[in-house]
């Protein structure tokens, strides 16, 4: 029995606006958008892999960029992972779709143990299955997501805590993932549009909260995140998957959007995801970096608050 704003008695939606995007001018952009204008491969630099466990203390914090919306949080001796995606294409298919066109920094069997998985919605470049199934296989790790999200994964065995916006899963002492508001929409095939929740996620500590995003469009839920929450010690922030405008603003930011949810947050320390593995959208691979560079100029926020990672890299938080 849900009783939310976000929910209609069957589908989930998003409460601060009803407009829906232009679904016809959608489906043509779709049939006559040059999908393949991105470089068809992409080399990797070569960085130092993750421990096993970062430190003993929980006020110890480092953030690894692995790729689009994959991230790997080493808060104190605690292992996170964000929307896992190793897979080569985000699509209900295996000969189409969109296909990665740089392998993940860090390689699936190179991961330190993993403790939790971060699943903020069920798109294919967020909810890969096979991805997934290896993690279990191999971390028997529980996937806290949103709402209706388990019935795409409790079928293979899978341990899944489901949570409506604005709940909490108590993780471990002191350590609480709460799964939290973004303005998007949910679905895998042609029959389950919205029937399940989308969302991003905080691990909440008492040393500060690292805040993953996931995927969203602008809107004031940032602003009420850090006033429920507090200003993130890290933000995961999307940046790429905008263009043409008019069909991505509802669902994707730009980066500056981005940039003006990094000041609606109070954060200082935001690291960009979403962009640079899957065309997804019409702008060109490394439009959202450039973009991004200028935007922080425009809105006078120091370039050092708003970080690019290298597939890889990892940064001290």
């Amino acid at each position: 029995d849900i009783r939310a704003p976000h929910f209609n008695g069957q589908r989930f939606l998003n409460p601060w606006e009803r407009e829906d995007r232009n679904q016809a001018a959608l489906f043509k952009w779709i049939l006559t958008r040059q999908s393949q204008t991105w470089p068809r491969w992409c080399q990797n630099q070569q960085f130092s892999l993750p421990p096993a466990r970062y430190s003993e203390s929980l006020n110890a914090w480092k953030v690894w960029f692995v790729g689009h919306a994959t991230l790997l949080l080493q808060i104190g001796p605690y292992n996170f992972l964000t929307d896992p995606v190793w897979g080569e294409r985000c699509s209900p298919f295996k000969n189409a779709g969109p296909k990665r066109v740089r392998a993940a920094g860090i390689a699936l069997e190179d991961l330190p143990p993993i403790d939790a998985v971060l699943l903020s919605h069920n798109h294919y470049d967020h909810l890969d299955t096979a991805s997934l199934l290896w993690l279990h296989e191999h971390h028997q790790m529980p996937i806290v997501t949103g709402l209706g999200n388990g019935v795409y994964l409790r079928q293979y065995g899978m341990n899944v805590v489901e949570l409506d916006w604005w709940q909490s899963h108590s993780f471990a002492e002191g350590v609480d993932i709460h799964y939290l508001p973004a303005k998007h929409f949910s679905g895998r095939g042609v029959r389950d549009r919205n029937a399940a929740l989308w969302g991003g996620l905080s691990v909440v500590t008492p040393h500060g909260h690292a805040f993953f995003a996931g995927d969203t469009g602008y809107a004031p839920h940032f602003e009420e995140i850090k006033q429920r929450l507090g200003a993130p010690r890290v933000a995961l922030l999307p940046i790429g998957a905008y263009e043409p405008r008019a069909l991505m603003k509802q669902v994707h930011m730009n980066p500056t959007d981005a940039v003006q949810a990094h000041k609606d947050l109070a954060t200082r320390n935001s690291i960009s995801m979403h962009f640079n593995t899957f065309q997804l959208t019409d702008e060109s691979i490394d439009a959202p970096a450039q973009a991004l560079t200028e935007a922080l100029r425009q809105q006078g926020v120091p370039s050092e608050e708003f970080v690019v990672m290298l597939e890889g890299e990892g940064r001290v938080c």
